[in-house]
């Protein structure tokens, strides 16, 4: 896999704000099919790498965070819509 690209510290918000309130997502990745999943958390893995925690239908999933081009909640009522992400670094 290629070096990871942290996510924008802006855009890593709705991430947390999708996982705090169980939001399904539809998830558009940048190197494949996008899917449905629910977003449970994020975490850090030990090499910086960080990753959403989804639950689909076959189980958890997680996915790297600089491999998301969008995420769009379809709960009704959520508090923001779709969200680019692909791009977008943290210039820390």
């Amino acid at each position: 896999m290629n070096t990871y690209q942290p996510l924008n510290c802006d855009l890593y918000d709705y991430l947390e704000i999708a996982c705090m309130h169980g939001y399904r997502l539809q998830v558009e990745l940048v190197d494949g099919p996008g899917f449905v999943a629910r977003a449970l958390d994020t975490h850090t893995a030990a090499s910086k790498e960080e990753f959403l925690v989804l639950q689909t239908d076959e189980g958890r999933q997680e996915v790297r965070l600089d491999r998301l081009l969008a995420i769009t909640p379809l709960d009704p009522g959520a508090s923001f819509g779709r969200v680019e992400l692909a791009g977008r670094v943290c210039s820390i």
